[in-house]
């Protein structure tokens, strides 16, 4: 009897943990996988850190390129801050970084006006994982003068 009262309060708690936190419960999980995996990339790469690696880019022509915007639309946290540091080790001027609440992107996509798109192309080539281009939607108004560069994944 005592074990059965035990086990309705410990299933009682999971329930009442689950419904309140309104977070997925396998977030935990998923945030493992990941760390791992980059664990085992910083890993790889330290060890081949002495021989020059292909990845490695050279400094983009960044003339006539305006200042950037940098705004993360997915679930990775910190996107935006690790793309902005790529972008600007690359040359690029990022001036705002943030986060965007969308479900309208679901991949990395440049928003240029028609006269950036020659800028547009030397972004999206510097951008971790590439991105798309797209003409600035009229009812896009983050970033109105420069790029916007909004990321997804990596």
């Amino acid at each position: 009897m005592l074990l059965l009262a035990i086990a309705v309060v410990c299933i009682g708690l999971g329930i009442h943990q689950l419904t309140t936190t309104g977070e997925d419960p396998d977030a935990g999980l998923k945030a493992a996988g990941q760390s791992a995996q980059a664990a085992a990339e910083s890993e790889k790469q330290a060890s081949t850190s002495k021989a020059p690696t292909s990845t490695t880019k050279a400094a983009a022509d960044t003339s006539g390129v305006p200042e950037l915007c940098v705004l993360n639309a997915g679930n990775v946290t910190g996107l935006a801050s690790e793309v902005s540091k790529s972008l600007t080790d690359a040359g690029f001027t990022v001036g705002e970084t943030a986060n965007l609440s969308t479900a309208s992107v679901s991949e990395n996509t440049i928003f240029y006006n028609p006269e950036q798109e020659e800028a547009a192309k030397k972004v999206a080539e510097a951008v971790p994982g590439g991105a798309e281009l797209n003409p600035r939607p009229t009812a896009f108004t983050r970033c109105p003068e420069g790029l916007a560069v909004v990321v997804v994944s990596r």
